[in-house]
Order: structure tokens, then sequence, then C-alpha cells
């Protein structure tokens, strides 16, 4: 018994220490990182882990249900899509041709309004939000320096910092995109108390605007600049710039940093469902209107689809571009194989949403062959 009693003590010591020690360095998110993730047996961020953060709620609008096509689930999965949904672990895969849906199915338990996390889809929206701030003349254009709205950005080259490049992904920031080290600015982002306080600690350490390399921290400031551009909360601005406006079916919720500080985590974390994440698909397709409606600059949605950089044609403005068998795609994506694929001629959208996708979680990765298939076998299915 006094065994137990001091090996108890010993472990009470032991994890107050710990604790300290967190504190003491400043890494005491890990704490948050421990309770909601690698607790529950992950490595990385999940698709439901938005249950366990704070989150505001964005509600929905009157909602525009998308029409089933004519041939609506004439059709079944081909064995090459049944065996990589069975593989990767697809919760929902949705083709949409000529704005209605030809075919759609929900796996693992999941529905059509089941919600799961968007993660890195979320930028598309956020640049999409840069273009109507900068038609509602909040933001004077792409090349409007970010200095002209945090003052930590206005000496030597992040001076040179503009909006623009935080949409394409040139910053020239410190920023290091690594999910798996627990000691990462990325883990350190998805789960500290206070975003902002990170953001503007980032050192700009290349030229901006000269090269496209990935950072999710890019979109986090760029969400920053609109709150202050706009004088509203991004999520506020979202629902009446996008969320309602689209018809979309559901409400969404979109993490936040903590309750104290009510930071929306730009760069991921929209919880919703495949039809509702497509409708940003489709408004990019038809140019930015909407039941006849200019919701975003025509001009800017055709930038935002064309690479910025020449050695990076895999990316535009919030976008990812893509060509496969003589056909150019544009498309959202984000962590673990969420996909919304657009291809504009032919009138097509293809939704996936899942727990894993075939290269792991590396954003760096240009297209891992998941995506190839899921756009082979839906052209294979349409035929």
């Amino acid at each position: 018994m006094k065994f137990f009693k001091k090996t108890i003590k010993v472990l009470v010591l032991f994890f107050a220490l710990l604790i300290a020690i967190l504190y003491v360095t400043d890494t005491d998110y890990l704490l948050k990182a421990v309770r909601t993730i690698y607790a529950k047996g992950y490595s990385t961020a999940y698709l439901e882990d938005f249950k366990e953060f704070d989150n505001q709620q964005i509600a929905n609008s009157t909602p525009q249900p998308w029409p089933n096509h004519i041939d609506y689930n004439s059709v079944s999965e081909t064995d090459n899509l049944n065996k990589i949904n069975d593989e990767l672990g697809t919760i929902a895969y949705v083709i949409i041709k000529n704005d209605s849906i030809w075919f759609e199915n929900y796996y693992d338990g999941f529905n059509k309004d089941s919600k799961s996390n968007s993660f890195s889809m979320a930028k598309s929206y956020v640049s999409g939000l840069l273009g109507k701030a900068i038609m509602d003349g909040k933001i004077k254009n792409l090349d409007q320096p970010v200095g002209d709205f945090f003052p930590e950005f206005n000496e030597g080259i992040a001076a040179k910092m503009t909006v623009g490049d935080l949409s394409s992904m040139s910053s020239g920031t410190n920023w290091d995109e690594s999910y798996y080290s627990p000691f990462s600015i990325t883990t350190r982002a998805y789960f500290d108390d206070d975003l902002e306080k990170i953001m503007l600690g980032l050192k700009v350490v290349n030229e901006p605007g000269q090269a496209y390399k990935y950072a999710s921290g890019d979109t986090q400031i760029l969400a920053m600049v609109i709150e202050k551009a706009t004088g509203k909360k991004i999520y506020d601005y979202f629902a009446e710039s996008f969320w309602k406006p689209l018809g979309s079916e559901n409400e969404t919720i979109w993490q936040v940093d903590s309750k104290a500080h009510d930071l929306v985590k730009a760069y991921c974390c929209i919880a919703s469902n495949a039809k509702d994440f497509a409708r940003f698909g489709k408004l990019y397709k038809d140019h930015g209107k909407w039941n006849g409606q200019q919701l975003l600059d025509s001009a800017f949605i055709a930038k935002s689809i064309k690479p910025r950089f020449s050695e990076s044609p895999q990316y535009g403005y919030g976008w990812w571009l893509l060509n496969r068998n003589k056909k150019d795609f544009f498309m959202m994506r984000g962590h673990l194989g969420q996909y919304v694929i657009v291809q504009p001629e032919d009138n097509l959208i293809i939704v996936r949403l899942g727990h894993k996708n075939a290269k792991g979680p590396d954003p760096t990765i240009l297209f891992s062959n998941d995506i190839h298939t899921y756009i082979d076998e839906a052209y294979n299915m349409l035929n």
C-alpha cells in the first residue's frame, strides 16, 4: 500500500512538473493536442475533430436544394472506385452534371447532411472573401500591402508583401508546413488559444511575390486582413457573402482558436457536407453568378483559376489547378483527401470526402493518385 501511494505521488509530481515545463516553454498548446487528438489515437487532425474545439455557428438562409438529374443514380460505382473508396475510407462521393445531382453515395455511417472537416478547402473560401472585399471596396486590389493593415509587416522586405501574395501562397514568410511534428508552427496554430499572436510573430525571410510555397499561415494572415478591412468577423462576412446567398441546405460551423480570442482557423476547419461544399465550385464555374446575381467579380475568378507563377502551374489564387486527360480542372483541396473538383467545359463537379488520401497528408505533394482515380472513374460512370 505504501509503495502504491508513493508511486501515485511520484506520478502526480512528474505530471505537475511536465505541465509547468510546458507553460514555461510556451508549449502548453500540446495539452490541448493530447486531449483532442493524440489521446484519441490519432496522429493528426481527423474528419470529426471539430467536435473537440470551439466553433462559431454559421446559419443558412432559404435552402436551394440541388435538383436531381434525369439519370440520377442510374449507375453504380465502378470496381476501381469501390476499391479506392474502401481503401481510403471515403464518406461521400458526389457527381454533379449540368448543375444537377447525377450520382451520390455516402459511406461509413455518414449521410448527405453529415458534417465533416473541410480542412484546407477553406482556403478557397478565404481567397473568395478577398475577392468579395475588393469588390466591396474594402480592399483596394491584389497589390495592396499587408502592412496597411498590420504594421508588424511594414519594415524591410515584409513591406513588399501584398494581399495577393497571401492568396497565391507567395508571402516569403518562415512558416513551416509540418503536420506531424508536435513542435511545428502548423501544429501550434491548430491548438493554440491565441492564433493572431502566432501569426504576427512570423518573419518574412524571402522576397514576397516571387515564388509559390504552400503555407497555411498565408491564408490565416489573409483572413485577419479581411477582418480588419471589413470591420466584420470573417465568419459573419462568409455567411452574408456566400453561405446564405448560395442557398446552403445546412448551417455550418467554423473552428475558432478559442472563445476568448474568437479568431477562425481560416486555413482550415469549416464543417459541412459534400453538396453544400460543392456550391462554391459552382459559383466559380459560373464566373461568380448565382441565380442571376453577381456575387463575385468574374475577372477575379478568372485570375484565381490560372497559375500565378509559370514554375508552379498547380496553384492560382486559393485554388489548385490540374490538367488531366487533356482537360483543365480547378479544385478545392483539403487534408486527408477532401476535394471539390470542377471541370467547367463539361459542366461537371466531383466531390469526394473521406478519412485518407493516397499519399498521406502532405499538401506540398502536387496531386496524389487518388485524385486521378476520382476524376477518371466519374467519367467512366458518366460514359
